[in-house]
Formats: C-alpha cells, sequence, structure tokens
C-alpha cells in the first residue's frame, strides 16, 4: 500500500463534534436524574468547568480564586440542582467556606465529569471561549500575583483512568 492510503482520510463529517455533544448529554441526563432522585448510594460527581466560559455564573470571591477552570463536587451538601435542557444550563447551590453560593454553568464549559464510585469518567475539549467575552472577563480578573486559592486545585480527568478493566465476578 502506498504511503497515502495507509493515512486515515479525513471526515468531511463532524463526528468527533457529534460524539462529545452526545456525551454531554450524558453528563446532563446524570445531573437530571440526581435534581429528580437524589444521589443514589455512594455515586458522587466531581465536574470541572470552564469559569471563564460564556454564560458561566459564580460569585466574584470565586471567579477570582478560579479564573479559567473549577472543579466541584456534589456528594453530600448541594441544593437546588436543576438542568435546563433547552438551554443547555445547570445550576446548583453549594456552600464554599461556609458561604452559600448559587452556581450557573453552561453545559458547553465542561471539561470533565467522573463518578468515583463507579470508575465512571469523561473529558472533554476545552468549549471555545468567544475572544470578546473573554477580554470583558479580563478585565474583572485579579492580578497575576493573586492569592493561591486553598481548595483543592482542579485536575484533568482521563477517561481511562475510569474505565473497569475487567467486568465484575458474579460469584
Amino acid at each position: 500500500m502506498a504511503e497515502d492510503e495507509e493515512q486515515m482520510a479525513e471526515s468531511l463529517l463532524p463526528y468527533n463534534d457529534w460524539t462529545e455533544e452526545a456525551l454531554r448529554h450524558v453528563v446532563g441526563r446524570a445531573l437530571a436524574h440526581v435534581a429528580e432522585h437524589g444521589l443514589p448510594g455512594e455515586h458522587h460527581f466531581y465536574l470541572t468547568f470552564r469559569t471563564d466560559h460564556p454564560g458561566t455564573v459564580i460569585p466574584p470571591r470565586l471567579r477570582a480564586q478560579y479564573p479559567q477552570v473549577m472543579t466541584i463536587v456534589l456528594q453530600h451538601q448541594f441544593w437546588d440542582l436543576k438542568v435546563d435542557d433547552e438551554a443547555g444550563l445547570i445550576t446548583v447551590g453549594l456552600s464554599f467556606g461556609g458561604v452559600p453560593a448559587t452556581l450557573a454553568i453552561p453545559l458547553a464549559a465542561v471539561t470533565a465529569f467522573a463518578d468515583p464510585f463507579v470508575r465512571f469518567g469523561l473529558q472533554f475539549r476545552a468549549a471555545d471561549i468567544v475572544a470578546g467575552a473573554e477580554e470583558a472577563d479580563a478585565a474583572e480578573e485579579p492580578a497575576e500575583d493573586a492569592a493561591e486559592p486553598t481548595a483543592e486545585k482542579p485536575q484533568v480527568v482521563s477517561l481511562d483512568a475510569f474505565r473497569r478493566r475487567s467486568p465484575p465476578s458474579k460469584s
């Protein structure tokens, strides 16, 4: 075979975009299920998202601590979790340092989702940030030498880390 024939043809269909959109829908469905029924058993979620994505609403003090990326944990103390499929928006109440806050997170801003209890995780490409929105946010962001957050730093979650190696035995 010629070298050119061995290379994979570039698709004229956006399969990667469609796959990522479908997997973001899985995240939305998981969150909507929990919003309606609560977290079952020991399930809990890590949700990493772009704080600089247009439509993301977080308190100014959190934006100062996390100017680009933030990870939240939905486990014991959260409230008013809602998923608006039409708007592609997640809203949730959480407490940060004892201070309650409501976050609004566009599904397109989510970069990672994990349920460590069942070793399930998804990682997404960083959503495209609109240049004008990024410049507007930059005016509100603190200087580079802002204090480091005391909370755990966000982590990139690789899907491979959560794949089951073999099916559980039925003994």
